[in-house]
């Protein structure tokens, strides 16, 4: 492939990014996937899986990652949500903010009731204030001594796999 091909396609790629980042989408929660996870039907039935920004919650095999996903289902399954794209990560997931009721903004529910974290790198001072409230008060994954973070649950399953030869 030539260069003029290989910028012509950067190009493209870097608008395309550019343009998700600051959309705004309206659909239906058709599933959550986890607790930080949905899957919204937009315009034209196209589904949509969104990641929750600046907030991890527990994975689903980690204590609270299945209250985080019922406390998800409960708040948005069905309901009509507005989706503020932020961007995505590097494995090519959208991230979001997620909107119900028109003024309810979901990660903030999920904080206060300690059944998430916020992000790894850079947390939103908004969000964290909130996290910290709740782990100030002992509240949910709080009421643990040591909670582990699902990043580092992560990386700890991604030790425990056998590595081939």
């Amino acid at each position: 492939m030539d260069m003029k091909k290989v910028m012509f396609f950067l190009l493209v790629g870097v608008a395309h990014f550019t343009l998700l980042a600051g959309d705004t989408l309206s659909g239906k929660v058709k599933s959550v996937i986890d607790g930080n996870t949905l899957e919204i039907v937009g315009e034209n039935n196209e589904i949509h899986t969104i990641h929750l920004a600046g907030i991890d919650c527990p994975e689903l095999n980690q204590e609270y990652g299945d209250r985080a996903k019922t406390r998800l289902e409960k708040l948005t399954l069905k309901k009509n949500v507005v989706i503020s794209l932020t961007g995505k990560d590097r494995w090519g997931n959208q991230h979001a903010t997620v909107m119900i009721d028109g003024n309810v903004d979901i990660r903030l529910a999920l904080l206060k009731e300690g059944l998430a974290w916020t992000a790894e790198r850079n947390p939103l001072p908004e969000l964290e204030s909130v996290k910290e409230m709740a782990r100030e008060s002992g509240t949910g994954l709080w009421k643990q001594d040591n909670p582990t973070p699902p990043w580092v649950f992560r990386r700890q399953q991604t030790m425990m796999q056998v590595k081939g030869s």
